[in-house]
């Protein structure tokens, strides 16, 4: 798997900035996904698997322990390749923006209609499902 295609779910973005610039425990990374995202262990165990696949991770066990950190290089790669884009400027950020608050809009006036008395939207979790594969 590509690194660029790694890095097209959110979950395994998350999991990268969860590392960031230490080695962390599998089952830290479990438990910070688990509290934010209400992500199961099997599904933490799945993402970790496509990063480490791609390249963008490298895991050194320790005992029963499976630690992980950022194959700086590998990521730097990924980089490289946005960089191409930053001629562009701000140009492309601007209508995301746009289509996030608009998509924003269209979820609350939902809520509204169906009188959802929560009035938030579905944990990122049951948004995010890994169940289609990598």
């Amino acid at each position: 798997m590509q690194a660029l295609d790694a890095l097209g779910e959110p979950v395994r973005r998350r999991i990268l900035e969860i590392i960031a610039d230490t080695e962390v425990a599998a089952g830290v990374i479990a438990d910070a996904l688990r509290d934010e995202l209400g992500l199961s262990q099997p599904g933490c165990s799945q993402h970790l698997k496509v990063l480490r696949e791609s390249g963008l991770l490298q895991m050194r066990a320790v005992g029963t322990s499976r630690l992980y950190r950022i194959d700086a290089e590998r990521l730097a790669d990924a980089a490289a390749w946005f960089d191409q884009f930053n001629r562009f400027g701000d140009q492309w950020r601007q209508p995301l923006d746009a289509l996030e608050t608009e998509l924003a809009r269209g979820r609350r006036e939902r809520r509204r209609s169906t009188g959802d008395a929560a009035g938030g939207d579905p944990p990122r979790a049951a948004r995010t499902s890994c169940a289609a594969g990598p």
